[in-house]
Order: C-alpha cells, then sequence, then structure tokens
C-alpha cells in the first residue's frame, strides 16, 4: 500500500468518526479527541500514549497566555474599571455619534485582543457597549452583529492572535513581525463594521442608559484604569527596546503582573479565588479545544495525514487556493474551532511561502477571514454566546444575514492581503 493511500483511508476514519461523534451531539472536544485516537488505531499505532501526552502539551504556553491575560480583564471588571470606563465615555461623547462608535469599537477590541479570544470580548465589554448601543436607537439583531464581528476582529488582532501563533507554531515560525498587519486592518475593519451596522439611530437617552449601566464604585478613577495597562505595555517596550539587557518575562507573566497592579489599585475588595475559578470555568471549552488540537494534530503528523494535507494544498492551482479562502478558513473555523489554524493553517502558509508570497503578512490575512465561522454551525459558539448576551431573541438566520455585509468585506480584505502579501511585506519591519 502506497503511503499517500495509506494516509487517505486514516484521514477518512478520522472524518468519519468525527462525524459520527458530532451526530450524536459529542462536543467538538470529544469528537476530535475521539478523531485523533481513531486515527492512530487506524494506522496501526494503538492508542500511542506518548503521542497523546506530546500532543496535548502543544499549545500549553498559548493556555497560559489565555488564562492570565482573561484573569486581568476580569480583575479589572470585578474592580469596576470597564464600567467607570463605559460611564465616562457615554457622558463625555454622547452628543458626538461619530466618536462614541469609534471609542465603542476601541472598547470591544481591547479584551480580545489582549486575550486572544472573542468569547472574553463578548462577556467582558459586549453587554456594556450594547446597551450603549440600544439607547443609540440600533435594532437589536445589528447590535449582535456588530458585538460579534469585532469581537472576531479583536481576537485576530495583536498581541495575541491565536490562529496566527498556532499556524506559525505549526510551520517554525517565530511569533514576530505581526503587530501591524493585525492591527491596521482589525482597527480598520472594527470602525468599518461599527459605522456600517450603527450609523442610522437616535440620539442616546443619557439618564436610561446609566440607569442600566453598573454604577463604579466611588473611589474608581482614570488612573487606576490605565495603570495595569501602562505596566503591560512597559513590560513589552523593555523587551523590544532592550532585547538583550532584558530577561525574558513571556507573556503570561506579563499580563500576570498587569492583573497584580488591577488588584492592588482596585478601590473595592476583589475576591481574587472566586475571579480566578470563574476564569478557568469560563476557559474551559477553549482549554479543552486546544489541548485537543493538540492530540489531533500529533496523530494527523504520526500518521502522515497533515503531510498529505500539505503535499495536496501544494500541489492546488494557487488561483483555486485564492478563490477558496473566503469558504475554506470559515468552514473550518466552524467545524475544527481553533483546530483549523494548524490543520488547514500550516499547509496553507507553506505553499504561500513557496510560491513567493511574504508568510507573515498572508497569515494576517488569513486570520482575520477565520473567526467569521465562529457564527456558523455545527459549533457556533461565539455567535450563539453573542446573540445570548446582546438579548436578540429573534431567528439565528437573521442573525448571519445581518453580518453578512461586513463578513464579505473582511473575507475580501483578507484575501486581498494575502495575495498581495509581497507587497505589503514593510509592514513586518516597521
Amino acid at each position: 500500500m502506497s503511503m499517500t493511500v495509506y494516509a487517505s483511508l486514516v484521514l477518512v476514519v478520522m472524518v468519519v468518526v468525527y462525524a459520527v461523534a458530532k451526530v450524536f451531539k459529542l462536543s467538538t472536544e470529544l469528537s476530535m479527541l475521539g478523531a485523533a485516537l481513531a486515527g492512530s488505531l487506524a494506522g496501526g499505532f494503538w492508542i500511542a500514549p506518548r503521542q497523546v501526552a506530546e500532543g496535548a502539551f502543544t499549545y500549553l504556553d498559548i493556555n497560559l497566555i489565555f488564562i492570565s491575560a482573561t484573569l486581568f480583564m476580569n480583575i479589572l471588571k470585578a474592580s469596576g474599571g470597564v464600567a467607570f470606563v463605559v460611564r465616562a465615555i457615554i457622558r463625555r461623547f454622547h452628543n458626538n455619534r461619530v466618536l462614541l462608535l469609534i471609542l465603542l469599537a476601541v472598547l470591544l477590541l481591547i479584551p480580545g485582543a489582549l486575550t486572544g479570544a472573542g468569547s472574553v470580548t463578548v462577556l467582558i465589554t459586549g453587554g456594556l457597549v450594547a446597551v450603549v448601543l440600544n439607547y443609540m436607537g440600533i435594532a437589536r439583531v445589528r447590535i449582535a452583529a456588530i458585538v460579534f464581528i469585532i469581537a472576531g476582529l479583536s481576537a485576530a488582532a495583536p498581541p495575541v492572535s491565536l490562529w496566527a501563533m498556532m499556524t506559525a507554531a505549526g510551520v517554525n515560525m517565530p511569533y514576530v513581525g505581526f503587530f501591524l498587519p493585525l492591527l491596521i486592518p482589525c482597527v480598520l475593519l472594527a470602525l468599518m463594521t461599527i459605522f456600517l451596522l450603527g450609523w442610522k439611530g437616535t440620539k442616546i437617552d443619557l439618564d436610561k442608559a446609566f440607569a442600566e449601566l453598573p454604577e463604579p464604585p466611588e473611589k474608581m478613577n482614570w488612573l487606576r484604569v490605565i495603570v495595569p495597562f501602562f505596566v503591560f505595555g512597559f513590560l513589552v517596550f523593555m523587551g523590544r527596546q532592550w532585547p538583550h539587557n532584558t530577561p525574558v518575562v513571556g507573556l503570561p507573566l506579563m499580563f500576570l503582573l498587569s492583573a497584580l497592579s488591577a488588584y492592588l489599585l482596585s478601590p473595592v475588595k476583589i475576591a481574587l479565588f472566586s475571579i480566578s475559578r470563574e476564569t478557568i470555568k469560563q476557559l474551559l471549552p477553549l482549554i479543552g479545544t486546544l489541548t485537543c488540537v493538540g492530540v489531533l494534530v500529533q496523530m494527523m503528523t504520526l500518521t502522515g495525514v497533515r503531510g498529505l494535507l500539505a503535499v495536496t494544498a501544494v500541489t492546488l492551482p494557487v488561483a483555486v487556493v485564492f478563490g477558496m479562502l473566503w469558504f475554506l478558513l470559515p468552514m473550518s473555523e466552524a467545524v475544527l474551532m481553533y483546530g483549523a489554524a494548524p490543520v488547514i493553517g500550516v499547509p496553507l502558509v507553506l505553499l504561500f511561502n513557496t510560491i513567493g508570497l511574504d508568510p507573515i503578512v498572508a497569515l494576517a490575512g488569513m486570520s482575520m477571514i477565520w473567526p467569521l465561522g465562529d457564527a456558523i454551525p455545527p459549533t457556533a459558539i461565539i455567535g450563539r454566546l453573542t446573540v445570548d448576551v446582546v438579548g436578540f431573541k429573534g431567528r439565528y438566520g437573521e442573525f448571519l444575514k445581518t453580518c453578512l455585509i461586513p463578513s464579505v468585506i473582511i473575507a475580501l480584505v483578507g484575501t486581498l492581503m494575502v495575495i498581495f502579501s509581497a507587497r505589503l511585506n514593510f509592514l513586518t519591519g516597521l
């Protein structure tokens, strides 16, 4: 039996087991784990405990970033910092719709950008921003679409872009040079989304909005909010400015130090143990997904399936690959969630690199398209979470229809970034 036929049969077994698991309504995590173990058995390696263990720890560093960053944001929210910022923005800019929309978009971008998870954006600032947008006369379905689209862009934005990090790790490429290629399009597309869907409305009712928003502690001020972010920014600056004289701190410790400063500056007593427990509970599905993705990718590597996918991607006509990005990336995210990055992203980046495209800019463009799949069944975790948090009671199909136009624009921009990545590589050195 040739290696191609062997790997193809293993791939078929993995796909069938995954599909059967989903039919029986098993979680995505268990479905991927079952597919990985079935592939190992079909390949003649039995359970391969060493491979399972290695795969489970593949994305340990990314899990640590998620946990520490989300803990930081949760402490800031518990201290009243998030509510303070939202109320201050409304009080100052309620008569200026343009600036208010811009600042609300920034508020939606920050949590996901720092944590790499769109769900954190939805849970931390999504509900508060939805209240403001509601009193600006924007329909609930449009609010849900705004929160979802920008939450996805926030997850793709730097400094923590999970899809870019996982794909870069799969091709042994340092996670360096992604800041501007991710930041500029994510910010511009977030502003496009909020103006496209939120421009029409009414003047905000200040009293009604304040009555529904949580009241921050009396002693909360801008200094208590800004200092934790300054700590994080200073640590990042030190590492970039004096790389040879600064010890390698790492993003998890940076976020923990920022969380410590937010905890010490909080005007109210914070139940640190309770918040830590809730953070882990909040992130458990995501951590489980990354762990099972690691096992799946390890088994695909062991059995040659990953190589088969890579060779198939490299041998496809480039025009076909470009034309399918808008469909392939969101659908792979809808099925595999974050597992789409190492499974689909790695062979695509290898292909783009071989034909002379810039792999960093190309991967940045792909990273903006992937989050769109988080609203598509069968998983649709972020989409359904957004609908619940915002309080939209209509049909889910109506929500998807509202997301369509900004999603098409984002997919188009991401695809163009891939096609013209060689001309945009100056962004990686800035």
